[in-house]
C-alpha cells in the first residue's frame, strides 16, 4: 500500500484555507476516486491528471486510487488542485519522494500534455499558506511574479509537471519549448476573464492622458473632488448633462495618493480571484477605478454568482474608487445594498454554500442628473418634467444612502468664458498640483492617527473627534444651530467634524477652525455659509 501527501489551497472568497491533498493506493481493480467536496470542475480534475501524468513520462498506477481533500467540510472547486493531485498520486506511486512534497504547497492546473497553466487567485493562496506555517509553494511560471509578491516565501515557477518531477526526483530538469515570439501564448487563457472588472479600468492609461486641468471651470465641484481625495470623502455630483460630472470623476483616481504596501496585496489579491489582474503586472500600485452600468444587478455590484459568492463592484473599487454614473437610475436595491460596506469597509454576502467576507473600503462618487431630462435647473432650456415626477427621481437616492455621503456638490453649467476663454492661464490647477497637495494632507492625517486603526480622517469615529480631537473654540456654533433645525442628524454632524478635519488638512492647520467647519457645512448641505465659491482647502 502506497501513501503520500501533498498541500494547496482552496479560496474562500479572497481568503484562503490551506487543504491537504491524501493519496492512498490499494491493491484492487483500478479505479480513482476523489473525495473531500469538490465542485464539478474538480471532479473533472481526475481525467486531467492521469493524461497529465502519463504524457509527462510517468506511469499511471494501476491500482485502487483514493484521493482524499481535507478538510472535507470545506467546499473545493477550480482546477487549481491539479498539481497538488498530480504529486500525491506519484509519491503515492513512489515515482518521486512522498518526504519532498509533505509540506510542499502546489497551486496549478494541468493540461492534458502536462503543461501547468495559471490560475487566478495565486496571491491571496500563497498569503493563506504563508499565515500557515508554511515556507516553499509550487506556481506556474506565469503567475511566480504574483506569488512571489509574498515575503518570507520560496517561490517556485514551472511550465510542466515533467519539470516538476525532475526537480522533486534531483534529475536533470528538461527543457519546454519556449513560446515564439509574436505568438499567442495559450497558456495564458482563462486567466483574464472577459466581463469579469465590471467597468474597472485602473485609470492608469487614463491617468497618463488626462488631466484635471482639462476641466473647465467648475471650482466648486474642483474643491469637492479635492477634499473627496484627500479624506476619503464620499461625493455626490449633481448638475445637468454635458457640465463635467463624468470628467471630474474620470480624473479622481490620479489625484488619490499611490497605494501603499499593504494596500497593494489587498487591492492585487481582489483583482487576482476576480481574473482582471493583468499578466506581467502582478502588482497593482494605483488606485482602481470601478464604474459599473446603470442596469448592474445586486451580485455584480456587491458580489454574488452560483456557489461560493465572488467580488463584486464594491470590492473591484476596494482602496479606489467606485463611480455611479447617473445614480438615481440604479435599482434602489441595489443602491441601499452600498449602506453597509460604505461604513464598515466590508461586504459580507450570505449564500447557500457559505458566507464570505470580502473587502470593500472604496471612494464612492454618485452623479445624478436633477431631472429626467436634465433640465429642471437650467432656466429657459425647457424642462417639461412634472413636479411629480421630479420629485420622484430625486427620491430614488435614499436618504440614509446620502446620509453616508460626506460632500454634496451642485455642477452647473460651464460658462462660455470658461469654455472659451482659451489660454493655459485661465485653466485650473493640474493633476499633478492637486494631487501634491493631497499627499501632503494625508500625510498630516496618517501623523495624527499614528497608532490608531485609522489612516484617513473619514474612517475616524465621531466620538473621537468629539473627545480626543477637538476642534477650534467656538468653531462648531454653525453646525449646532444646523443640528437644533433638523439640517444635519448626529451621523451628518459627526461627518460634517470629519470633512472639517480634512480641510484643515489641506490647509496645513493643527486643527480646524471655523472657516473649516463652515466650508464642510457648505461642501454637505449645499447653502452658502460665507466661504466663496471655488475657494478650495488650503489656497
Amino acid at each position: 500500500m502506497g501513501f503520500a501527501r501533498a498541500c494547496s489551497v482552496a479560496l474562500v472568497g479572497v481568503e484562503g484555507v490551506v487543504v491537504e491533498v491524501q493519496a492512498d493506493l490499494e491493491p484492487g481493480v483500478a479505479a480513482f476516486t476523489l473525495v473531500g467536496l469538490p465542485d464539478k470542475s474538480l471532479v473533472e480534475s481526475r481525467d486531467r491528471v492521469r493524461a497529465a501524468v502519463v504524457n509527462s513520462g510517468a506511469e499511471w498506477p494501476q491500482k485502487k486510487l483514493t484521493v482524499g481533500l481535507s478538510p472535507a467540510s470545506v467546499p473545493k472547486g477550480g482546477s487549481g488542485f491539479d498539481l497538488a493531485v498530480a504529486c500525491a498520486v506519484l509519491g503515492a506511486a513512489e515515482r518521486i519522494d512522498p518526504r519532498q512534497i509533505a509540506d510542499l504547497v502546489l497551486i496549478g492546473e494541468l493540461g492534458l500534455d502536462g503543461r501547468v497553466r495559471p490560475v487566478r487567485g495565486v496571491l491571496p493562496a500563497v498569503l493563506a499558506a504563508a499565515e500557515a506555517g508554511y515556507r516553499q509553494v509550487v506556481v506556474p511560471e506565469r503567475t511566480a511574479g504574483e506569488a512571489s509578491l509574498v515575503p518570507g516565501i520560496s517561490v517556485l515557477g514551472v511550465r510542466s509537471l515533467r519539470q516538476l518531477i525532475a526537480v522533486l526526483a534531483d534529475e536533470p530538469v528538461p527543457d519546454e519549448e519556449p513560446v515564439e515570439e509574436g505568438r499567442p501564448d495559450a497558456m495564458l487563457a482563462g486567466l483574464l476573464v472577459p466581463g469579469a472588472g465590471i467597468g474597472t479600468g485602473p485609470a492608469a492609461e487614463q491617468a497618463d492622458a488626462s488631466d484635471l486641468a482639462d476641466v473647465a471651470g467648475q471650482h466648486a465641484a474642483r474643491t469637492g473632488l479635492e477634499v473627496a481625495a484627500a479624506g476619503g470623502h464620499h461625493l455626490l455630483l449633481s448638475g445637468p448633462p454635458g457640465a463635467g460630472k463624468t470628467m471630474l470623476a474620470e480624473r479622481l483616481p490620479a489625484v488619490l495618493p499611490p497605494l501603499t504596501r499593504r494596500e497593494s496585496l489587498e487591492v492585487t489579491a481582489v483583482h487576482s480571484v476576480a481574473g482582471i489582474l493583468p499578466p506581467g503586472e502582478p502588482l497593482v500600485r494605483r488606485a482602481p477605478y470601478c464604474a459599473p452600468h446603470h442596469s448592474a444587478t445586486m451580485q455584480s455590484l456587491v458580489g454574488g454568482g452560483n456557489g461560493l459568492p465572488r467580488p463584486g463592484a464594491v470590492s473591484l473599487a476596494h482602496r479606489g474608487v467606485l463611480f455611479l454614473d447617473e445614480a438615481p437610475e440604479f435599482s434602489g436595491k441595489v443602491l441601499d445594498a452600498l449602506r453597509q460596506p460604505l461604513e464598515s469597509g466590508y461586504v459580507v454576502v450570505a449564500r447557500s454554500a457559505g458566507v464570505v467576507r470580502l473587502p470593500a473600503r472604496f471612494l464612492m462618487v454618485l452623479a445624478a442628473n436633477p431631472c429626467p431630462c436634465g433640465r429642471h435647473t437650467l432656466h429657459g432650456a425647457g424642462c417639461e418634467c412634472p413636479a411629480a415626477v421630479i420629485r420622484r427621481y430625486q427620491a430614488r437616492l435614499s436618504g440614509p444612502l446620502l446620509d453616508r455621503v460626506d460632500l454634496r456638490i451642485e455642477v452647473e453649467p460651464v460658462s462660455r468664458s470658461d469654455l472659451l476663454g482659451g489660454g493655459r492661464g485661465s485653466r485650473g490647477e493640474s493633476t499633478a498640483v492637486v494631487a501634491a497637495r493631497v499627499h501632503e494632507a494625508r500625510a498630516r492625517a496618517a501623523a495624527r492617527l499614528e497608532g490608531t486603526p485609522w489612516t484617513v480622517n473619514s474612517e475616524v469615529p465621531g466620538h473621537e473627534l468629539r473627545t480626543r480631537w477637538t476642534v477650534a473654540p467656538g468653531a462648531l456654533g454653525a453646525a449646532e444651530r444646523d443640528v437644533e433645525r433638523g439640517l444635519l442628524t448626529a451621523r451628518g454632524l459627526d461627518r460634517v467634524l470629519r470633512v472639517a478635519w480634512t480641510a484643515a488638512d489641506l490647509a496645513g492647520r493643527d486643527r480646524p477652525q471655523a472657516g473649516d467647519v463652515a466650508l464642510a457645512l457648505q461642501l454637505r448641505t449645499g447653502i452658502a455659509r460665507g466661504v466663496p465659491a471655488g475657494i478650495g482647502a488650503g489656497r
